[in-house]
């Protein structure tokens, strides 16, 4: 009897856009690779459920969604003319469904704690070069494109760019699993509204007032959810939770961690020795937020009391006390919070530093002459949507706005 053919034309039911299709083999056969299943136990938006409790999507499904609206914008595209191959139209979905493959648990808290110059993007390469090779080197064009070395250049600016199908994604999705209204987007419009001239991307000015609601949803959402004060303090207190993991494996002291964790904590691990050690990228490819969570939990009992109290902190939902101001907090301010901090919980200077700690986020809403987001007139010139726009917010939103963060525990007072 022979063996059942598997049939790799596949429909996912998602619950922002409806149904998503897979109609390609090789796509069809990475989604269903190990690796990227991996991205079903990451959550897209770290620690932020523990202050919007419905944001437990994953980055998995963020990569089928960004699929989906590549999809959608290469239909647009060659609807109005422009010649996009079938190779190139793989590409292009190759490279967005790859382009967050490179993510790690709590991506930027496990950047900055374990591993030194390690950003996602980076890693993201290191996959579509390990997928390139399984399917004999028929990923070229999707690297290329992901890369910004092909030569049609709006290809790359689907992938990433000001208005990429990766942030149209982003906020319409985080927006649906946040209950955080004001970061909607109707994405329907903006990509029916895409056009390329010059080989650049271009809005058509009729749909100047989605791309107006797009740019002032992200300075929402950025305020709102990704940098919610509380997730911010949620995230700093994982750094230091990895930061101590890391000092005390170092130190000899015995730890229980899952084998893939264990190995970065145990590791100094940089660019350089990732990009060229198979061990690095095996381990990677196996860490899960399961890896992270499931040792911390351990952790709340463990006899150093700055690793347990951080850990507890983060299982119980006990966060640390945030202040938020425009200015630089003062030296004298700062030195009061940490004498008291150490007299009460009985700390060293060193450990004292993982109790009160500050620093400072920034965020541009827009960034002028950055990948503008170009509107197309009916007399065919092209104008930066912040020059243009009789909505003074979004000159004002091109401007970063900085904000500065003293995290100590609640009960000093």
């Amino acid at each position: 009897m022979r063996p059942r053919a598997t049939n790799k034309r596949k429909i996912i039911n998602d619950p922002v856009y409806g149904f998503i299709s897979v109609t390609n083999e090789i796509l069809f056969d990475i989604i269903e690779h190990p690796y990227f299943q991996r991205l079903r136990r990451i959550k897209q938006l770290g620690l932020t459920h523990l202050i919007y409790p419905g944001a437990l999507h994953t980055r998995f499904h963020h990569s089928l969604g960004t699929m989906f609206l590549m999809d959608k914008a290469i239909g647009e595209l060659r609807a109005k003319g422009q010649v996009i191959t079938e190779e190139e139209e793989f590409g292009a979905l190759t490279a967005i469904l790859l382009h967050d493959i490179g993510h790690g648990p709590f991506s930027h808290a496990l950047e900055h704690s374990i591993g030194k110059g390690i950003n996602h993007e980076e890693i993201s390469k290191l996959f579509m070069t390990y997928f390139n090779g399984l399917h004999h080197n028929k990923l070229g064009v999707a690297m290329a494109i992901f890369n910004n070395q092909y030569d049609k250049k709006f290809l790359h600016k689907l992938v990433s760019s000001q208005l990429d199908m990766d942030r149209i994604d982003y906020l319409k999705r985080d927006s649906f699993f946040t209950g955080v209204s004001e970061g909607t987007i109707n994405y329907e419009r903006l990509i029916n509204m895409l056009d390329v001239v010059n080989d650049d991307l271009v809005i058509h000015a009729k749909g100047i007032y989605s791309a107006e609601k797009f740019i002032t949803a992200r300075r929402l959402m950025y305020w709102q959810v990704y940098l919610h004060k509380t997730v911010l303090v949620a995230e700093y207190m994982l750094m230091r939770v990895l930061k101590r993991a890391k000092e005390l494996a170092h130190s000899g002291q015995e730890l229980f961690c899952t084998p893939a964790l264990e190995f970065f904590l145990k590791n100094d691990i940089d660019k350089q020795i990732f990009q060229s050690n198979e061990e690095a990228f095996r381990n990677f490819a196996v860490l899960d937020d399961f890896d992270v969570l499931t040792s911390i939990k351990v952790w709340t009992n463990h006899s150093d009391k700055v690793l347990s109290a951080l850990s507890k902190g983060i299982v119980n939902r006990k966060f640390f006390r945030i202040e938020m101001e425009k200015e630089i907090f003062s030296d004298e301010y700062l030195g009061m919070i940490r004498e008291k901090t150490k007299k009460k919980f009985k700390l060293t200077d060193k450990e004292t530093d993982y109790f009160v700690f500050t620093d400072k986020t920034s965020n541009y809403a827009y960034r002028q002459g950055v990948d503008k987001i170009n509107i197309l007139y009916k007399d065919g010139t092209v104008h930066d949507i912040s020059e243009i726009s009789d909505d003074l917010n979004i000159s004002l939103l091109s401007k970063p706005v900085t904000k500065h963060f003293l995290c100590y525990p609640k009960d000093i007072h």
